[in-house]
């Protein structure tokens, strides 16, 4: 090699970066112990920025395009070093390449539990998962807050920092809403965007931005989703509860079969019977209350709601129709034969058993027939 091509070797000519890595940030170009000769080709991809560092400070930036440097496309260099028009000597600098892209599919999930008040289970620990997409919104920034001396920045040494904000202000967001384990489940898109929201002011001043937040999935811990099941196979407010009941009655009774007898294993069935006993007066309880809640109807024997006057499958009448008494006017059932207040009869008129004609209630013979009327009995 001449002397001319050894000195040509020293002058860095070209720079420009090709990422083949799905998650570097920053990329450091290697111009150690050689400098950048003026006139150098700067090329600088879609979805990337340059940045030129020069004695310690952040100087010139580059959004995409190809340059030709020069002193008219680097002003803060020449400031830095007193160039003046027409510069022409190489120089050094430290030249930094910042991915703008976003960086898809992150995980995150709590390693932790989250303590919820549930509106059907009372105090639960919850747990969540998800995705998350982010990109660098102001790379200047990202290098004086996050980057440092680095020659490289990968997404795995930020994304840490970034799940636990994602963590944090999902669990301040969830004692916020107060909503129930079910309610967070069916609300998962709008409880996204808040958290989202959430973490955008922390984000901005490391020169980040979230892109996108996806809370996938809430869960309680598969003993409580158990127990939910099997409540519901009874079909009853308050159905985990009775579940739980039934779940002590088990154990009760394997306890007492493990007892081998003994006053131990009579004890244990004792209490079983006690807790069977509880169950079965909230069943009667609750079947009692169903009960004052509907009528049958009188014709039809369909149930009907306590408070209505006709059926709804027949369209009688569901009450008892009432009359007054022919005696003392008390009000008693229509087709009551004597009155409950006063004993008077309710027969007005009767028939003749044999022409039939009809006649006064106190007729003793028939004015038709002359036939003997006699007495009904009750």
């Amino acid at each position: 090699m001449g002397i001319k091509n050894f000195i040509k070797s020293q002058f860095i000519e070209v720079i420009e970066w090709t990422d083949s890595s799905m998650d570097t940030i920053v990329y450091r170009f290697p111009v150690v112990n050689k400098e950048i000769k003026m006139g150098a080709m700067l090329t600088v991809r879609e979805s990337q920025v340059a940045i030129f560092v020069n004695q310690g400070q952040l100087a010139d930036v580059y959004t995409p395009g190809l340059y030709e440097l020069s002193t008219n496309n680097m002003p803060i260099m020449c400031k830095i070093n007193a160039w003046k028009y027409g510069f022409n000597s190489p120089f050094k600098a430290e030249v930094y390449f910042v991915n703008t892209k976003q960086f898809l599919d992150q995980k995150w999930g709590t390693q932790s539990p989250v303590p919820v008040m549930d509106s059907h289970f009372g105090q639960i620990e919850i747990r969540a998962r998800g995705t998350y997409s982010f990109r660098v919104s102001e790379p200047t920034a990202l290098m004086r807050e996050v980057f440092g001396t680095k020659d490289i920045l990968r997404t795995d040494e930020i994304t840490a920092q970034l799940r636990s904000y994602i963590i944090q202000h999902m669990k301040d967001t969830v004692a916020e809403s107060k909503m129930s384990f079910f309610d967070l489940q069916g609300n998962l898109i709008e409880f996204s965007d808040l958290v989202k929201g959430n973490i955008a002011e922390k984000l901005t001043p490391l020169g980040l931005e979230m892109i996108n937040l996806v809370i996938e999935d809430f869960s309680m811990p598969d003993e409580l989703m158990q127990a939910y099941r099997e409540g519901s196979k009874y079909n009853l407010v308050g159905g985990y509860d009775r579940y739980v009941q039934n779940e002590k009655l088990k154990a009760l009774n394997t306890a007492a079969a493990n007892e081998g007898g003994g006053m131990a294993g009579l004890g244990a069935t004792i209490g079983a019977g006690a807790i069977f006993g509880n169950m079965m007066g909230q069943n009667a309880n609750s079947n009692n209350s169903t009960v004052e809640q509907n009528v049958l109807c009188p014709h039809c024997r369909a149930g009907n709601n306590i408070n209505a006057k006709f059926c709804s499958s027949c369209g009688k009448t569901i009450g008892v129709e009432n009359t007054t008494c022919v005696g003392c006017k008390a009000e008693i059932p229509k087709d009551s034969r004597f009155c409950s207040k006063c004993g008077a009869s309710q027969i007005t008129e009767k028939n003749c058993s044999k022409c039939g004609t009809k006649l006064p209630a106190d007729s003793k013979f028939c004015n038709s027939c002359g036939t003997q009327i006699k007495s009904p009995h009750y």
